[in-house]
């Protein structure tokens, strides 16, 4: 009972900051959703690992960053599925009925409160890799240590892509700066 009050006390407090990095890794409100679900069972399962006194933010956010590419590689050695009921009303002419429109993209109204559609389109352009860093530093403020702790890899690593991920983002950027008056148009 008491691991679940001190889990309680510390880790609800990163739900949001957790539920806009998992929308922002997954473009997905649901799979954003489920990640974050799954980061915290996995959290309060392993909370008798947690050390006190370290950093709880990197260590649930690892836990975070570990689900994701965990499912990414699931999902990608799954083959695609496809929906056969709807294949048959587009090879019968007919209209499928309203409530079949599932629409399971992300939920850009999540994002439009952060960025505007070029700066979510030039996000999406990285590989996922680069995204991941350049978000948890950037908008999520971890610096390389607590990056390279999350996604496993060296500080060396970390700092590399991000200067890449943020350089691709400047080049991809260039003309939305010039227009929206952020840098001048003269060269």
């Amino acid at each position: 009972m008491q691991k679940t009050k001190d889990f309680e006390a510390i880790a609800f407090q990163f739900m949001d900051s957790l539920y806009s990095t998992a929308l922002r890794f997954t473009r997905n409100t649901e799979e954003a959703e489920d990640l974050v679900q799954d980061t915290y069972l996995r959290a309060y399962r392993f909370f008798d690992k947690f050390q006190e006194g370290t950093n709880f933010k990197a260590w649930i956010f690892k836990i975070l960053t570990n689900t994701f590419i965990n499912k990414y590689r699931k999902k990608a050695r799954t083959p695609q599925q496809v929906q056969l009921d709807k294949v048959a009303y587009g090879l019968e002419n007919e209209e499928p009925p309203e409530h079949v429109g599932e629409w399971t993209g992300f939920d850009e109204s999540k994002y439009d409160e952060l960025f505007d559609d070029d700066i979510t389109s030039a996000l999406s352009q990285l590989s996922e890799e680069f995204r991941m860093v350049v978000l948890l530093a950037d908008i999520e403020g971890f610096s390389y240590k607590e990056i390279a702790e999350i996604i496993g890899r060296p500080s060396g690593t970390v700092m590399s892509r991000l200067f890449r991920g943020r350089r691709m983002l400047q080049r991809i950027l260039d003309k939305y700066a010039r227009r929206e008056g952020y840098i001048s148009q003269t060269v």
